[in-house]
């Protein structure tokens, strides 16, 4: 059984990049043929593709009832995406923040992730906490499509591909791409939860921790390619959007999803130690990324500190297995 759950775990990730891939493709040359601005498909249309693996994978466990496996994923997946993208990132090129957006969307991360560790604080996310994370998220992206109409001109729209049709797939090209995408998630997803699952349980291992190490890596993987692509092209403001846009999406749509299928018992360690954690590198990432009286910058000082953070945390986390 362990080889067979070990395959689906591995076969799972693949799948559930090169899905994702697809789908983000697929959804944003769709956008493009009914004319929504180059803005919007970086904030709204990227940021849901990137996060459509950690919103499928921690819907499906919940309904599985492995709401530790959800929210795993979800904090363990923002804390990859902090530390280790914008870490490696930043070591290949210094990441410079110029998008006036995104300078507004830091604090709101701060805020949000400050509003999550207030949840699980009584040791459970009930339905109405998932609720009024999923109002706020509905709330959020009403505030970013009037930002993206509003500031047509932002630095982060100039870095996405313009919306022009012209050597754009067709139309039902597009459309088949986001379904393939969309159908090959949910198998993916499946996979990879039915092998997380029977791992974690063979080797006495509890779901959180499998959540916020081998599945939170494996679902941000299309942020770090991205990121780094973006990264390696100029396009700073789109490496960082990624980042800011899909942690947005985890904490709110990703655990609010969780908690309205399956409320969650929250142990202790995921406050003290995988939400700190989540706080800091997010408080470090407001201080770092937003500038005040300058442009934000991470430079490659900054991205090695990340980096070592990463490492110490898993560490941290590994350190718990042998107790």
């Amino acid at each position: 059984m362990i080889p067979l759950s070990f395959l689906a775990l591995i076969s799972g990730l693949a799948l559930l990049v090169w899905s994702a891939d697809r789908f983000v493709d697929g959804a944003a040359s769709t956008a493009r043929h009914f004319g929504m601005p180059p803005l919007l498909i970086g904030m709204v249309i990227l940021g849901f593709g990137t996060s459509a693996p950690e919103m499928v994978v921690s819907a499906l466990a919940a309904s599985q009832g492995n709401p530790g496996l959800a929210l795993g994923n979800a904090y363990g997946s923002n804390i990859t995406n902090i530390a280790l993208i914008l870490g490696v990132t930043a070591l290949i090129a210094p990441i410079t923040v110029q998008s006036k957006i995104l300078r507004k969307e830091l604090p709101l991360l701060a805020a949000i992730t400050a509003l999550s560790a207030l949840q699980i604080a009584d040791g459970h996310i009930s339905t109405g906490d998932a609720w009024l994370l999923l109002s706020i998220f509905g709330g959020l992206m009403v505030w970013t499509i009037r930002l993206g109409l509003k500031h047509r001109d932002d630095t982060l729209g100039n870095e996405v591909n313009p919306p022009s049709t012209d050597g754009a797939p067709p139309i039902s090209k597009a459309l088949c791409q986001l379904l393939t995408g969309l159908i090959l998630l949910v198998i993916a997803s499946r996979t990879l939860v039915w092998g997380a699952v029977t791992m974690a349980r063979a080797f006495g291992i509890n779901d959180l921790i499998i959540g916020l190490t081998v599945v939170a890596v494996g679902t941000s993987l299309p942020e770090l390619a991205a990121s780094i692509i973006a990264t390696r092209k100029g396009e700073h403001d789109i490496a960082l959007g990624n980042v800011i846009g899909s942690n947005l999406f985890n904490t709110l749509a990703v655990v609010g999803i969780a908690g309205a299928i399956h409320p969650m018992e929250v142990p202790a360690e995921a406050l003290t130690r995988d939400a700190l954690t989540m706080g800091l590198l997010t408080l470090s990432l407001f201080i770092i990324g937003y500038g005040f009286r300058r442009a934000g910058r991470i430079n490659r000082y900054e991205g090695a500190l990340l980096v070592a953070a990463y490492i110490g945390y898993n560490a941290w986390v590994a350190s718990t297995l042998f107790h």
